[in-house]
């Protein structure tokens, strides 16, 4: 086992649950011995690896799309989600996605309409550009830093604890594949084509010789819930042994993690630090119930974080 440090993990059982995990299946001859092709960890992203409160990153980064769109088409300035970005009403949005963790989805299907309409027809290389031009002038609206510095600082150092130790790294969010690639890599250390996300569907045109891959207008996946463990089979095509999350759409996920009697671990993130982050269970109620349950690995980040942002 590779020896780095976590030093941003305070001293004890989720440290240790995790350092006594890693030595055990990387420990040849062991009994939990996982060859390293085997070695797949798979992270939501939204509330895993960095800030989702008070909305979802990409939320803000949506709104000023949808407030793009309705100053050039006034007639959309009544209708939801539009009427909320130009108010500025990112509670409104970041409500829809909690809702939907509840089991309402009356504002998604609004949401979801409109996710899709806001870059059709663009090329994938002008929304990379878009998402960049986001990302460097952009902060967050409570915390005052820029939200590429909303990353949580001790799980960046697990994912490269994971690295060292021949792990696989992925991302299965239900944020947007797209919006997360430009930045995986500077952030986490995950290069793209290790992002499993929602997506819109798209097609190919051609000018002049060239090729280009452009944007659709409907959704094409929402990669929550169910379909997390379905799209990391189609993806990767392993059973990952390692997965972390923090909310209800991450439990099946998490469920999937390891084969039957094999070695796993499950880390649900729980957000109750106010002071230095939030505090809150909203979205995650049925996922600290499965926790206690099955015995999966709970993160506090108020007990078990030296640090949670650098």
């Amino acid at each position: 086992m590779a020896d780095l440090a976590l030093g941003f993990w305070t001293d004890g059982p989720t440290k240790s649950a995790i350092v006594d995990f890693v030595g055990r299946v990387t420990a040849e001859g062991g009994p939990d011995y996982v060859a390293p092709d085997d070695r797949v960890a798979v992270f939501d992203n939204d509330g895993t690896l960095w800030c989702e409160k008070p909305a979802y990153i990409q939320l803000d980064f949506l709104v000023r799309r949808f407030a793009e769109q309705a100053k050039v088409d006034p007639s959309l300035a009544d209708k939801q989600p539009y009427k909320a970005a130009l108010s500025g009403d990112l509670a409104w949005i970041g409500d829809a996605v909690t809702m939907h963790y509840q089991g309402d989805d009356s504002r998604l299907k609004e949401l979801v309409g409109s996710i899709g309409a806001a870059h059709a027809n663009m090329s994938v290389e002008d929304h990379a550009a878009r998402v960049n031009a986001f990302f460097a002038e952009a902060t967050h609206p409570t915390l005052g830093r820029p939200y590429l510095q909303c990353t949580y600082a001790p799980m960046v150092e697990l994912l490269k604890y994971l690295e060292a130790n021949r792990f696989t790294n992925y991302i299965a969010s239900g944020g947007g594949r797209d919006f997360m690639r430009p930045i995986t890599g500077p952030s986490y250390g995950v290069p793209p084509e290790r992002v499993i996300g929602s997506s819109v569907g798209m097609s190919y045109s051609e000018s002049d010789g060239g090729g280009h891959v452009l944007i659709g207008d409907t959704i094409d996946v929402f990669d929550d819930g169910p379909e997390k463990p379905i799209r990391i089979w189609n993806r990767i095509g392993r059973r990952p042994i390692l997965a972390a999350g923090n909310s209800n759409g991450d439990v099946p996920m998490l469920c999937y993690t390891g084969a039957h009697g094999g070695p796993a671990l499950r880390l649900l993130v729980l957000h109750d630090d106010a002071e230095r982050e939030f505090d809150y269970t909203a979205g995650a109620e049925q996922s600290l119930e499965y926790a206690k349950k099955y015995d999966w690995t709970v993160v506090s980040m108020k007990s078990d974080w030296t640090t949670v942002f650098v």
